[in-house]
């Protein structure tokens, strides 16, 4: 079994992620369309589709950005499991007709989350506590889509993750970030601006430990809806 991966900046890569799905035998190939925005690939022959983040915004007139949009649409069309990751979870709110905008403030650092009582009951966040401090770095967020479910909110965002119908989850937040990637990311010149605007540092450690054992109850949930998933048994 395998996933395609779509990459949005060389910097955001799987994290924790990786090794979910090491740890489950799932195989992944990552997709890096800004670098090459004509690759041959046929993202209905893999398991199922990941979008992780970057640093530009899903409104921007990107081709490539498109073309995940489109491919976004179709999985979800045909059932085949999405997991979007901040930007990735902004695309699919916009691939299937929601508004993408800029929140009325930036979320970067350790900030609390709070499940809704769907996201409680929903099998992607067994395992979790009804609130927990996860880690944030946007700007924007999104409207739901028509007829996915609210999962989570914080106090600065209501929408911080969502699901449409039974395996495709959109998450504002960044459970796949370590410690290692929270110290580049802040290095990187693409967030030198957000960096400037922060009152104090962010601490990478703050709850890390946390957040890696989140990292894998959730991400975990996701690989049995993979594994489990109508799509994988006839088509995958």
């Amino acid at each position: 079994m395998k996933v395609l991966v779509f990459r949005h900046a060389p910097f955001e890569d799987l994290g924790h992620l990786a090794s979910v799905f090491h740890s489950r035998g799932i195989g992944f190939d990552y997709a890096d369309l800004y670098r090459d925005p004509a690759p041959p690939l046929d993202p209905s022959q893999y398991a199922g589709l990941v979008f992780m983040g970057g640093p530009m915004s899903a409104n921007d007139p990107l081709p490539w950005l498109s073309q995940e949009m489109r491919w976004i649409e179709q999985a979800a069309r045909r059932g085949q499991p999405v997991l979007g990751v901040c930007l990735g979870a902004q695309l699919m709110a916009k691939a299937m007709g929601a508004r993408v905008y800029r929140n009325p403030l930036k979320e970067i650092g350790w900030y609390e989350i709070e499940l809704t009582p769907d996201g409680a009951r929903d099998p992607l966040f067994a395992g979790a506590n009804r609130r927990e401090l996860v880690f944030h770095w946007h700007g924007e967020t999104f409207d739901l889509p028509s007829g996915a479910v609210h999962l989570a909110s914080s106090a600065a965002c209501r929408h911080q993750a969502f699901r449409v119908g039974e395996n495709c989850y959109g998450l504002q937040f960044h459970l796949e970030i370590t410690p290692a990637m929270i110290e580049n990311w802040c290095e990187q010149e693409a967030n030198c601006a957000d960096v400037r605007g922060l009152i104090q540092p962010i601490d990478p450690h703050q709850n890390a430990a946390r957040l890696g054992d989140l990292s894998h109850f959730v991400f975990g949930n996701w690989c049995v809806l993979l594994f489990n998933s109508q799509w994988q048994a006839s088509e995958a």
